[in-house]
């Protein structure tokens, strides 16, 4: 399925679709992945991550009112942000029209943030709402987690997903988290400091559309939403507004380097009913290799 590209910015972007703007764009999509800067002091080449508060807030009210208009009735947003922020999270898109149906908690697989006088922090929250109170999709996914020392007997059809996502590992600079986060091939450094797992986009793509769906992500990145869409057969709309991003996105998608950090989605959900509907690379379930091997121990910056 085809990935469009538009180097813009998103809240221009989401001002000006129209049939007479952007003619071949779809005006209306399925599902959005909102994922935008944190406001937190990070170096990007496009962005002034240390906006007032006000003003960086009033900015992603902005992008979620804007959303409204260009989804169907009952699509799906998730929105994903830092764990002390999701008051300010559930009160954008509550306030913009959206309807909250879930706080995911992704728990992270490295050591919690410590903190002087609070809980160490281990996860990330993501907001997924509805346009409406029901969803258009909700494909309820099965995964088969592995077994804990207070269960006795391995289940034989896994269990429904829930809300605590704890078996898809970040990607962060500090350990090793596997060869997927992408980097400049002479410094060895990522290319882009807030990169998401393939798998995590994957989870809510299978959840919320169908094949042939429309998702949109309007802070792409690398373009991991375009890039997991396409995998799954879905169409996407990505934008961002720093060209280097983009000219990485277009090579992730010519040179598909991202094809083996996706395979074995369909043993990961082998257990779901009607899997092929919504996955139609799902084919014999064969455990792939990925999932039989240790992860090897390095050091990145």
């Amino acid at each position: 399925m085809p990935i469009k590209i538009f180097l813009d910015d998103c809240v221009h972007f989401l001002d000006v679709l129209s049939p007479s703007t952007v003619p071949t764009t779809p005006q209306k999509w399925h599902m959005t992945f909102l994922d935008p800067p944190f406001n937190q002091g990070k170096e990007y080449n496009s962005h002034d991550d240390n906006m007032d508060d006000t003003e960086y807030w009033s900015w992603i009210w902005r992008v979620c009112a804007r959303l409204t208009g260009k989804t169907v009735p009952g699509g799906a947003l998730y929105f994903m942000h830092r764990e002390k922020n999701l008051a300010k999270i559930m009160q954008a898109v509550e306030s913009t029209g959206w309807t909250i149906q879930n706080v995911i908690m992704w728990k992270k697989k490295s050591s919690a943030v410590p903190g002087a006088f609070r809980y160490g922090k281990s996860y990330q929250p993501i907001v997924y709402a509805t346009l409406g109170d029901k969803p258009r999709t909700f494909n309820k996914l099965r995964i088969d987690p592995p077994l804990l020392v207070t269960e006795a007997y391995k289940r034989k059809n896994g269990v429904y997903l829930t809300d605590i996502w704890d078996d898809i590992r970040e990607m962060t600079s500090g350990f090793y988290a596997g060869e997927e986060a992408i980097r400049d091939p002479k410094t060895k450094k990522r290319v882009h400091k807030q990169q998401s797992p393939l798998r995590l986009l994957a989870r809510m793509i299978l959840t919320s559309t169908m094949p042939g769906d429309i998702v949109f992500d309007p802070f792409a990145g690398t373009g991991t939403t375009g890039i997991a869409a396409e995998w799954l057969d879905r169409q996407s709309i990505v934008v961002e507004k720093d060209m280097a991003n983009t000219d990485v996105i277009s090579d992730r998608i010519m040179s598909q380097c991202d094809d083996k950090h996706l395979s074995g989605l369909d043993y990961e959900y082998r257990y779901t009913e009607y899997l092929k509907d919504i996955y139609p690379k799902a084919n014999n379930m064969v455990q792939p290799q990925k999932y039989q091997r240790a992860f090897e121990m390095r050091t990145f910056e």
